[in-house]
């Protein structure tokens, strides 16, 4: 991999961990990621002005990815409400490969080797032990942020699948997520003024220059592993893209003063190197 690649990719991932970042230093969780969703539609608007229309055989793809991206943000937000960052996020990122596998074996008889089997191992202990310790003090809210964060897990694996498939229908990976973008801004947009009353013009009103920011950090972290999908190997991509947890411990520790006992550590090496061999196994 060219150091060009590595150094985007790696650029990519800060960005990631850095918007989820955003989301949980806000004081409210629900207004940190409505501006993340809304600030990401003038990019989206830009990106359809530039690259073709999605065809029609892929709207069907574009409405339920924007679901599934709905799914996803109103579970990661809450789950922020209970949990760390630098527990939330490790756990979300890394029960997608879990959960993806789990399907894989259980519906599309999908055999996997021990070397890919070692990986998933890593990851089940790594997500186990986040789960079980260092949430917020009491176990209610411990496991509240663990299903949470699983539950979004499950929408990243969801999406992802659902985005792929799309994307090479639409014959325009980023004309078909900048339609997904759009398309998810709006229906968010309505579910949650319905759990938040004013909060989307709030937001536009009065944190616009947060959303601007937070919202081009989640475009570009997509946009440009999506171009580094063009230039080396998805898997070796995809593997250097999970750093994106090392990056949310360091932001969780470092700037949000959070708690990093040996036990939390040992657990987030544990899911990273399940991922990562688990995406350079497959």
């Amino acid at each position: 991999m060219s150091p060009q690649v590595i150094a985007i990719v790696l650029f990519a991932a800060l960005l990631h961990a850095g918007w989820n970042f955003l989301v949980k230093r806000s004081d409210d969780a629900y207004q940190g990621m409505c501006a993340v969703v809304l600030g990401r539609v003038p990019y989206g608007l830009a990106v359809l002005l530039v690259y073709p229309s999605v065809p029609a055989s892929s709207y069907l793809y574009v409405v339920i990815g924007a679901l599934l991206h709905v799914g996803y943000q109103l579970f990661l937000q809450h789950s922020y409400r209970f949990g760390d960052l630098s527990q939330v996020y490790p756990m979300a990122r890394g029960s997608a490969p879990l959960i993806v596998a789990l399907v894989s074996v259980s519906f599309l008889n999908v055999s996997y080797d021990d070397f890919q089997v070692a990986a998933l191992s890593f990851i089940v202990a790594g997500l186990i032990s986040l789960a079980w310790r260092g949430f917020s003090p009491g176990a209610e809210n411990r496991y509240r942020a663990a299903i949470l964060a699983i539950g979004a897990g499950i929408f990243i694996a969801s999406y992802t699948l659902i985005d792929g498939l799309g994307a090479r229908i639409a014959g325009t990976a980023l004309g078909y997520y900048g339609s997904v973008t759009v398309l998810n801004a709006l229906i968010y947009g309505v579910a949650i003024n319905r759990l938040r009353p004013g909060l989307v013009s709030r937001v536009i009103k009065h944190h616009w220059l947060q959303s601007l920011a937070s919202g081009g950090a989640s475009f570009s972290a997509y946009a440009l592993v999506v171009w580094a999908f063009t230039r080396e190997p998805i898997a070796l991509v995809a593997s250097l893209r999970e750093t994106s947890i090392l990056f949310s411990v360091l932001l969780g520790a470092g700037l949000l003063k959070e708690r990093l006992t040996v036990v939390k550590a040992l657990a987030i090496v544990s899911t990273v190197t399940g991922v990562v061999l688990l995406r350079v196994g497959g």
